[in-house]
């Protein structure tokens, strides 16, 4: 498990816990503005927030889920995510209620 670090841009304190295959990210609101606060107030109990996909092509992968009826979240321009990479944001009502992230994986990740 990683120390618990801030990230004001978005909102947030985090926690990361890496397992062999897979990451889980631990978040915290950092105040009542943070989009986590408005979740945990519709969610009291907690729960998931989202789940984040690693992609090799960041606007590859968005324009064949757009194609396939998906909506970007905002300007549909990456961000950088809590990994400095790049990543996109599906609307969940899209996707059964589930918030999708979609992060670009760092290049020696990527297939050859």
């Amino acid at each position: 498990m990683h120390h618990a670090h801030d990230l004001p841009e978005h909102g947030v304190t985090v926690v990361f816990v890496e397992l062999e295959n897979s990451k889980i990210e631990l978040m915290t609101p950092l105040g009542p503005n943070s989009p986590v606060a408005k979740f945990l107030a519709d969610h009291p109990s907690g729960g998931m927030h989202h789940v984040c996909l690693e992609v090799p092509d960041l606007a590859s992968a968005a324009r064949t889920l757009v194609e396939g009826g998906a909506r970007v979240l905002g300007d549909g321009k990456p961000k950088t995510g809590a990994h400095g990479l790049p990543v996109l944001f599906l609307h969940p009502k899209d996707f059964d209620g589930t918030l999708i992230e979609l992060e670009e994986v760092k290049p020696e990740l990527q297939p050859a």
